[in-house]
């Protein structure tokens, strides 16, 4: 069935923007993870209607990456077809308080084009590095502000069909939405409304959060964010921490010495290592304060514990 799929995307996309057994690590912010039996560079919205209908018809797993920030792909890679939206899929529009942007822009550059043009409720996710469609399919958030705040609409590719989902169709959650439950619909684009405001408060604000970030995280590792949600009643760094983990490592993977809710990557981790840790301090949260920790990010693939 796969040989059939290719054939059907190879008759209608050029041989330039798909890739058979193609590595993904530099595709994911945490930098590990095996090939994909076929990845396609989606530059527009055709291409992407290209590849669903033909997973669809032949069965063929799909997984749709944009900045990657979210992720962890196992050693094994994907079997199956990774479609990637590029940065040709990242236009964003200002009109009075809304902001329209496509799927593959970046939420620090939306986050600017705002500050430009002095709207203010998006500051929570200047330092966020990830898209805006991943950023609505898990309803990202940071120093208490979420997406489902400031989005108004939702362009979703459905069974092949354009469609619009208002906010509250979305079912938006913590670190959920309608998306999570048809992991086929694919964001292309979404709609934010904000307020005005002044110019130089909101950069004082990004300006601040950036500082705070640069402070309190280890930006300068590979790593997928906070990893683990925030379990109800308590905050999963900190449970960590008083589980004495920081700095705990298994091969390449480690627990952030500078903050516990980081997994990081030290420079040649793999994937089963951030996998035997991930469970290592699952365990070790559980036996200590009977609070189990789940994962924020996505594992992606075939782990093996």
């Amino acid at each position: 069935m796969f040989k059939l799929f290719l054939d059907a995307i190879s008759s209608r996309l050029s041989d330039s923007c798909f890739y058979c057994n193609a590595p993904l690590k530099h595709l994911t912010t945490m930098r590990v993870g095996g090939n994909a039996a076929c990845l396609v560079e989606a530059d527009n919205v055709e291409t992407i209607k290209i590849v669903l209908s033909a997973a669809k018809e032949y069965n063929v797993p799909l997984l749709v990456i944009g900045n990657g920030s979210n992720m962890v792909i196992s050693d094994d890679g994907f079997e199956g077809v990774v479609l990637h939206l590029s940065k040709e899929i990242s236009a964003v529009a200002c009109d009075g308080l809304r902001i329209t942007a496509q799927a593959g822009a970046l939420l620090p550059g939306i986050s600017r084009i705002a500050a430009e043009n002095s709207l203010t409720g998006l500051e929570f996710a200047s330092g966020i590095p990830g898209s805006l469609g991943g950023a609505v399919v898990m309803n990202a958030g940071a120093y208490g502000g979420e997406m489902k705040h400031i989005i108004e609409d939702v362009t979703v590719l459905a069974d092949g069909e354009l469609k619009v989902f208002t906010a509250e169709e979305m079912n938006f959650g913590y670190r959920h939405s309608l998306l999570m439950e048809h992991p086929d619909w694919i964001v292309i684009s979404a709609t934010l409304v904000l307020e005005k405001g002044d110019r130089r408060e909101i950069i004082a604000k990004m300006n601040d959060l950036s500082a705070r970030r640069r402070e309190k995280q280890p930006l300068q590792y590979p790593s997928s964010g906070s990893f683990f949600k925030r379990p109800e009643g308590y905050f999963a760094g900190a449970l960590i921490e008083q589980s004495n983990l920081k700095g705990f490592s298994v091969g390449g993977a480690q627990v952030s010495e500078l903050h516990a809710g980081f997994v990081i990557n030290t420079g040649n981790a793999t994937a089963s290592d951030i996998y035997q840790l991930m469970h290592h301090v699952q365990k070790t949260v559980f036996n200590n304060f009977h609070v189990k920790l789940e994962p924020e990010v996505r594992l992606i693939g075939r782990f093996e514990k």
